[in-house]
């Protein structure tokens, strides 16, 4: 049996991406407002991107994703994972939360693993459209599954689920509010590759403008790019040379703004951009990730496909002249621009970090 609960806690576990972390961010801040203590177990990587986590305490464990391609590293990865589950064990028999809440990411895993032995009640969050190998291993034994999109692969039959959608950050919920830019003037593309930047964009999209589109409508565009450090000066040069306005960095502090002020957005379709996408109510073309687990980038862009809010290239398909011609399209056309920027906002879900709050408190019970 469960001990009783020392007080008003919820220990969030999160893996080691922003993807994770933001969404966890979110939830945190919730339970706060509503009087409640929390605390963020993850490893190393996840403790980068939680500086600024509101959190009462924070504690970071060995953690790791045993792969069985390279059978030599199986010892240390059951070494790591089973040390973070006796500290995460340690943790959760000191401190009695309420609950356990895991967003995901192998950094979750030793977490949730004490949390079940122990007999603490457990919510897990899937970010994206398929459930993620550690949230999959939980999901059966979850007082609730909760999920950034209507579409869960892989979710354990008998699971309880509840797409609440993905919380996002208080600045885009702000950004929400802004009105589709004017397009009777310059016209903003903005380009993002997710938080470590795309090759393939960065490759591709500058050539597919500088290009391929018409010069009336090259002559009016202004690009702001996230760009991957070591191709700064190649994307550079390209628009220099075709003579656009661009704003070029590997990464951009204020995303919210760059989002609000774009007519168009090329990105990739981690679960962060779609739901922000939405939240703010921007058309895009999205590239998902090839490589990305169980093609899950592919899956979460079809919620904004399916409405008419996006186009979505698959990374094979993607060269200049296609891209040219699709961002010429959209571009040209200022009032289907505006209803795809109308069906993105119909698919937000603002309150996602309330339900799934709301949904916890049952839970835990107090």
């Amino acid at each position: 049996m469960a001990r009783l609960p020392r007080e008003k806690l919820a220990v969030i576990a999160a893996g080691g991406t922003g993807g994770h972390m933001f969404p966890a961010r979110a939830f945190a801040e919730e339970l706060r407002a509503r009087g409640w203590q929390t605390a963020l177990i993850s490893d190393a990587r996840g403790l980068r991107y939680a500086a600024d986590f509101p959190a009462d305490w924070k504690e970071e464990i060995e953690a790791a994703s045993p792969s069985f391609r390279k059978p030599w590293k199986l010892p240390g990865a059951i070494w790591k994972i089973n040390s973070g589950i006796a500290k995460a064990g340690r943790l959760l028999k000191q401190h009695r939360p309420a609950l356990v809440a895991g967003f995901g990411g192998y950094p979750a895993f030793p977490a949730l693993a004490a949390a079940r032995r122990q007999h603490v009640p457990i919510i897990i969050h899937e970010q994206n459209a398929v459930l993620g190998r550690v949230n999959r291993q939980f999901a059966k034994h979850a007082r609730l599954v909760a999920s950034g999109f209507p579409r869960l692969d892989f979710l354990p039959p008998g699971s309880a689920h509840m797409a609440v959608g993905n919380p996002v950050r208080a600045p885009i919920l702000e950004a929400a509010g802004r009105p589709f830019p004017p397009m009777d003037g310059m016209l903003g593309i903005f380009v993002t590759g997710g938080s470590q930047g795309s090759r393939i964009i960065g490759e591709m999209v500058p050539l597919a403008i500088a290009q391929h589109l018409p010069p009336p409508l090259l002559a009016r565009i202004k690009v702001v790019q996230q760009v991957r450090e070591e191709q700064v000066e190649s994307v550079r040069a390209v628009y220099r040379t075709a003579k656009i306005e661009s704003d070029l960095a590997p990464f951009f502090a204020n995303m919210p703004d760059r989002l609000a002020e774009a007519h168009l957005v090329i990105a990739r379709s981690g679960a962060g951009t779609v739901s922000e996408l939405a939240a703010v109510g921007r058309p895009s073309i999205l590239i998902p990730l090839a490589i990305a687990t169980d093609d899950h980038q592919a899956a979460n862009a079809e919620a904004l496909t399916e409405v008419g809010a996006a186009d979505m290239v698959l990374e094979a398909n993607v060269n200049p002249k296609l891209l040219g011609a699709l961002i010429a399209a959209r571009l040209s056309d200022p009032e289907d621009l505006r209803a795809r920027a109308a069906a993105a906002r119909s698919v937000a879900r603002p309150d996602a970090a309330k339900e799934l709050a709301d949904m916890a408190e049952r839970i835990a019970e107090l």
